[in-house]
């Protein structure tokens, strides 16, 4: 009964799928049974870069959907939401028919690299101006698309009042399990994809992004680091991107190519950015 229900399109995605829902349900269970902020606040820290790795299976996910119900896709979004701070169709208006239509145009482009001037942002810069615009520019391509707009302010409004139901009732610990997350989420998937693009000056697609060959990096984001092949066909599921990369890699030039990890710069970053937060908040709450 539970199968006809809810149905994967694609067998590759039970295992994301199971890892991210367990860590949600480990969510709630410290929700419950958890106060001390210092544990929280612990938590929160270590499970930054785990949980940024969830970006990117919402990514997908909102590319290629998951299950083929609606009613199973919406609440995984719910849950994916809570990780990421990227709600119902929110990539899908904001990224999909936006910025994979515009990326090659940063006068349009909903992840432009580029200032009004021509000069391209800093990684700093980009992060901050793509992730507190990522609403606003997603109901401006919804008005194009309303369907897809009605389902995303439904959904969005929500995934908010149930946050705002954990924070009253248990206020650290919504903070640091859910809201915090989801803010460092979303700046986390603002900032992630600035290696993609940032300084590529061109019109044609293969010239146009940054790829990543490293197979944990492919493992942690779901091949995302084929992403010339994702661009050219978007709505290709994660799992097929290695095959169809190798049918155009001689088209890519070399050095948008590399085979890292992250590199030290971006890593630096981060726990330069993790430590001021924590720093903040725990004197914030003695």
């Amino acid at each position: 009964m539970i199968g006809r229900l809810i149905t994967f399109k694609h067998k590759e995605d039970h295992w994301p799928v199971f890892l991210i829902l367990s860590l949600s349900a480990l969510d709630f269970c410290l929700y419950f049974l958890l106060s001390n902020p210092y544990l929280l606040g612990l938590f929160f820290y270590v499970m930054i870069i785990p949980k940024s790795a969830i970006c990117a299976w919402n990514h997908h996910h909102q590319h290629s959907l998951t299950f083929r119900q609606a009613a199973p896709n919406r609440m995984l979004e719910f849950f994916y939401a809570l990780h990421t701070g990227v709600t119902t169709n929110l990539w899908l208006l904001h990224h999909v028919l936006g910025h994979h239509r515009n990326y090659l145009d940063q006068t349009q482009d909903e992840s432009r690299w580029k200032r009004k001037d021509g000069s391209q942002m800093g990684e700093l810069e980009y992060s901050i101006k793509t992730s507190f615009t990522a609403y606003y520019r997603g109901l401006v391509v919804g008005k194009d698309h309303p369907n897809d707009r009605f389902t995303f302010l439904v959904f969005t409004a929500l995934t908010f009042l149930i946050v705002a139901a954990l924070v009253y009732f248990k206020p650290v610990a919504a903070i640091f399990l859910f809201v915090l997350p989801m803010a460092m989420g979303l700046f986390i998937t603002s900032w992630a994809t600035y290696e993609h693009h940032a300084g590529l000056e061109t019109d044609n697609h293969f010239e146009a992004s940054f790829n990543n060959l490293n197979r944990i990096y492919n493992v942690m984001t779901g091949n995302l680091g084929y992403h010339t092949a994702h661009h050219l066909r978007g709505g290709l599921h994660w799992s097929k991107l290695p095959r169809y990369h190798a049918t155009i890699a001689d088209k890519i030039p070399p050095h948008l190519i590399q085979k890292t990890v992250i590199n030290v710069q971006q890593l630096s970053f981060v726990k330069l950015g993790a430590d001021k937060l924590l720093e903040r908040l725990f004197r914030a709450v003695r």
